[in-house]
């Protein structure tokens, strides 16, 4: 520093004081990158080395804001030296560090919270807690992320003399300027609070099977306010969070991904139900999609005109349990054509009617 400040001593002070701070922070700003670039480039060898993928993310996240940084890092040593650089920087910390610090945070947070998702698989069978985990993650995170900005920009609006006399005053009149932040902050506080509550009671999860206000789907993402329903045919629901803590709805898979599920037979009422029942046990037995739990065959309406039976199967999650069904529903309406054709339903005349002895309901 006293070189640059010998090599313009015969300039004007002014001229001299912006040249020498020009210089100054030129030299700190291209020391940093290089120290950046090698400080990184050795990190990024060592995760390269290791097996675990979290060092790899935590590295990669952390470039950015840690280069901007070390930049200011290095012109904080610098303006120690330079007045005028110093004057400067004394302007512009008040709003840089915070945000510096906010964005490392937030690098941090987000690279851990990125891979211990990745670590709780979905894709297995049995996802049970791997769905749990990821919801709490992807809540944990959105709340975490709000919380971080809050205190970044708090801080940031605190280096303007403005703001801070504002606060004090504020501060002043605590009852008034109570009631004035929590009628403004309503919303995000309940956003903030409704988000808590879906994490820590757990609702819904990610892929959760849900029906909402008659639509099936899946539940794609969770937000802080909103929670996206993906139908079976691709349209996305977006459904308030506090519909899922204040009104009900239908959760397959609150306990667990396995489901029954039933298909309806209309057949001629004096059918021989036993070799039926023979053949749906054997198609639901020979069939990839069933697990092996439930299977069984009932008669569960009569009238004149039909006999409903009833067919019951298990799979292993919503997906599955419905292809068993349309499966099982094809292939056994297929084997009634060709092996019983007498049995499937045909419109019969009524009975005569007797006085005393009405027609009572379909089916008893």
């Amino acid at each position: 520093m006293d070189m640059l400040k010998n090599l313009f001593a015969d300039q004007p002070e002014l001229v001299r004081e912006t040249t020498v701070a020009a210089l100054a922070a030129a030299i700190a700003i291209l020391t940093a990158l290089l120290a950046h670039r090698l400080i990184f480039k050795l990190l990024r060898r060592v995760a390269n080395s290791s097996t675990s993928t979290t060092d790899d993310l935590l590295v990669r996240r952390l470039a950015r804001p840690s280069r901007y940084a070390l930049i200011a890092l290095a012109l904080v040593l610098a303006a120690r030296e330079i007045p005028a650089l110093d004057e400067v920087w004394e302007k512009v910390a008040g709003f840089l560090m915070p945000a510096l610090v906010g964005w490392i945070a937030l690098s941090i947070m987000h690279a851990f919270i990125h891979a211990m998702t990745e670590r709780a698989d979905i894709t297995v069978a049995d996802n049970r807690l791997a769905r749990r985990k990821r919801t709490r993650l992807a809540i944990f995170s959105r709340i975490g992320t709000a919380l971080i900005i809050f205190v970044t920009v708090g801080l940031m609006l605190l280096s303007i003399p403005g703001v801070r006399d504002i606060g004090v005053t504020l501060m002043a009149s605590a009852g008034l300027a109570g009631l004035a932040v929590g009628a403004a902050a309503q919303p995000a506080l309940k956003s903030l609070i409704a988000g808590l509550q879906m994490a820590i009671t757990e609702p819904i999860s990610i892929d959760d099977v849900v029906v909402v206000d008659g639509e099936w789907g899946r539940i794609e993402d969770i937000k802080t306010t909103y929670v996206v329903v993906r139908t079976w045919d691709e349209r996305r629901l977006v459904v308030p969070t506090s519909k899922f803590l204040e009104e009900s709805f239908q959760n397959w898979t609150k306990q667990g991904a396995e489901l029954l599920g039933s298909v309806l037979l209309y057949i001629d009422p004096v059918t021989d139900i036993a070799p039926i029942r023979a053949e749906f046990e054997r198609q639901v037995a020979d069939h990839p999609l069933f697990d092996g739990r439930v299977q069984h065959l009932q008669v569960t309406g009569t009238s004149v005109q039909a006999m409903e039976l009833r067919l019951v199967m298990s799979a292993r999650n919503a997906a599955e349990i419905w292809d068993l069904r349309v499966a099982i529903r094809e292939t056994m309406m297929d084997w009634l054509r060709r092996t019983m054709p007498d049995a499937i339903e045909r419109m019969r005349p009524p009975p005569a009617a007797v006085p005393g002895n009405e027609i009572g309901p379909k089916f008893t």
